[in-house]
């Protein structure tokens, strides 16, 4: 870390302590998704800061939307997870895949804020196995014709513009579709468990009619682009369970030393001292790691072990965290007027988005074996 990180952690620190901790329990409570708030990140830079200056964005680096992606997470682990569906899982691959055309039609309305950005990848027969989707596009003329359906979609009720993944024949391609394009809807919006207020739902693609200037990349190279998009998404939203994981440490901390049971505060006993020992050391471990893990995916975007790595280990880390602090809390942490349950059924989206655990647990020993034979039998 250098001075220009701490600056950019300070100032996100108190934007999301001013502008998003308030509403923290209305995000919850009403499902509310401040659409005002989150354009008003853009305007600040943060939506598009790992876009060059020219394209709208801020000119930095993914040490600094790490850095974005915990800070708001710490305030309200949904916001986080919208801010990190938009800025890198449909912005940040959209500038580095796009063409000069979606760069400048489409990419600094995201960076600042006037389009709210999507990915759309997951469909209903088709989750950790997202090869086999289903959404096809078929040439006719000098147009492609986009059929499908896609589900638990991060932003879907909101977003403008959206990253498509679809089936080209044999292969894929990526494609960006308008929510304004003719053939496209939305479902209603999913009322869920946690992450409430991230807006999630169904999108639909009926006959949409797309040029050959929306292809994300090249045709049917999707799986590449796809490839290290996932990885960077993996990386990036480690920081989303490092977050709430230490929004949940401190709570736990705080409560350890004002709460007193026979005479003495709770935080003198034990059984709390090993909770918490546990939990400061899952969560110092997590996020060293998740940023060593960074800037390996950076260098190799198709580095499919660190990145499955880091958000495996920050997400479970996350949930042993915000689980140990409702034992500490005891009783109050089943309320809801008590931030810890709203942690604990947040941190638990963390390990089933972007892949469930199963699934990286899988890409983490394929890429082990692989990287093995490679090295010659050495890791």
């Amino acid at each position: 870390m250098n001075d220009e990180y701490d600056i950019l952690r300070e100032s996100a620190r108190q934007f999301s302590e001013k502008e998003i901790s308030p509403l923290a329990k209305k995000i919850d409570y009403e499902n509310y998704f401040p659409v005002d708030l989150f354009r008003k990140m853009g305007s600040l830079g943060y939506l598009g800061v790992t876009i060059p200056v020219e394209y709208g964005g801020s000119g930095s680096d993914y040490v600094s939307q790490a850095i974005i992606e915990e800070e708001i997470s710490y305030a309200s682990g949904s916001m986080g997870l919208s801010y990190g569906a938009h800025s890198n899982l449909c912005l940040d691959n959209l500038y580095r895949n796009g063409s000069e055309f979606i760069r400048e039609n489409y990419v600094a309305s995201l960076a600042n804020g006037k389009s709210i950005g999507s990915l759309g990848m997951t469909e209903p027969s088709s989750g950790s196995d997202a090869l086999s989707m289903k959404t096809h596009a078929e040439f006719t003329g000098n147009k492609c014709i986009l059929n499908g359906s896609k589900t638990f979609i991060t932003n879907a009720p909101y977003a403008d513009i959206f990253l498509v993944y679809a089936r080209t024949g044999k292969d894929i391609t990526p494609f960006v579709v308008l929510s304004s394009d003719d053939g496209f809807s939305r479902g209603p919006e999913f009322d869920k468990f946690g992450m409430r207020g991230s807006p999630t739902g169904e999108i639909y693609f009926n006959n949409i009619p797309l040029d050959e200037s929306r292809i994300v990349g090249s045709l049917n190279n999707g799986k590449n682009v796809m490839f290290s998009g996932l990885n960077m998404e993996r990386s990036i939203l480690s920081f989303n369970s490092i977050g709430i994981a230490r929004r949940a440490l401190d709570l736990a901390v705080n409560y350890s030393i004002e709460r007193k049971q026979f005479n003495r505060p709770i935080h003198e006993f034990e059984l709390i001292q090993e909770k918490l020992a546990y939990m400061y050391t899952k969560f110092e471990s997590s996020r060293v790691f998740a940023y060593e893990a960074l800037n390996r995916v950076n260098s190799n975007k198709m580095n499919s072990l660190d990145a499955a790595s880091s958000i495996l280990y920050a997400s479970e880390s996350c949930e042993y965290i915000a689980r140990e602090a409702m034992q500490i809390f005891g009783g109050y942490s089943y309320i809801k007027d008590f931030e810890i349950e709203r942690l604990f059924r947040d941190s638990l989206l963390l390990t089933i988005g972007a892949g469930t655990n199963e699934i990286r647990k899988k890409i983490i020993s394929e890429a082990l074996i692989r990287k093995y034979r490679e090295n010659g039998g050495k890791l």
